[in-house]
């Protein structure tokens, strides 16, 4: 009950400070096109459930139809405004929409595409079992990941290898460690991480040592060394 209050206050108060720039960066992403400025992304929800994250369309229009459900920083599907979208993470202040819906909670696993839940281990389909959100640890730890891909030539490849196996551990992590203190933390140094991500590193490193995670999730966490390919957790 608290944390959906939260939620609410919050998504509502998110939406109304920013919504003299999202109203701006709408206007510009129609002007390019004449298209929707936005993009309903489907995604899973809780309990396996479908639903439409209301995301600013930082692509050209259609580009999901190429079959590719990750995105490198070098996609050519990006438009020039997009790459401004995604570097200031803008199409995430559109998903408090998503929030004040039920469908998405502030803090929580990100959501994924069918094609990847489908394929989650009995492990990972511990993660549906709680409304996804708009940030968390992995939020943080891999808000880079269009450069992860970059230059690779199977970015679907490429996300499962390196970023999933790892993005799935932190939520699980999360998950077990959750309260409306946590919440809040992360929300504050999800803010902090655009303006300094190694200080919102050192912050996430520290909790997960308390919360005795495994000392290969804190190392990787740290973001200090190249990614290497691993495999998801329960495999």
């Amino acid at each position: 009950m608290i944390r959906r209050l939260l939620d609410i206050l919050i998504a509502l108060l998110g939406l109304s400070i920013t919504s003299p720039i999202l109203l701006l960066v709408i206007f510009l992403i129609w002007k390019q096109d004449k298209k929707s400025p936005f993009y309903m992304a489907p995604r899973v929800g809780r309990n396996n459930t479908i639903f439409r994250m209301v995301k600013l369309r930082s692509m050209v229009s259609n580009a999901d139809s190429s079959g590719v459900d990750s995105t490198s920083t070098n996609d050519n599907r990006i438009t020039p405004i997009g790459h401004k979208i995604r570097k200031y993470k803008l199409d995430e202040i559109t998903q408090l929409w998503n929030v004040l819906m039920g469908d998405m909670s502030l803090v929580g696993p990100r959501p994924n595409v069918k094609n990847e839940t489908d394929s989650y281990t009995p492990v990972e389909e511990k993660l549906l079992l709680v409304k996804p959100g708009i940030t968390d640890f992995s939020s943080i730890v891999f808000s880079d990941e269009g450069d992860i891909l970059e230059g690779k030539e199977n970015p679907d490849l490429a996300y499962n290898q390196l970023i999933r196996p790892w993005k799935s551990r932190l939520g699980l992590i999360y998950i077990e460690n959750r309260s409306s203190l946590l919440d809040l933390q992360l929300i504050f140094w999800t803010v902090i991480a655009i303006i300094s991500k190694p200080k919102a590193l050192k912050w996430i490193v520290k909790q997960l040592i308390k919360m005795g995670a495994d000392t290969d999730v804190v190392t990787v966490s740290m973001r200090k060394a190249e990614l290497q390919p691993s495999i998801p957790p329960g495999s």
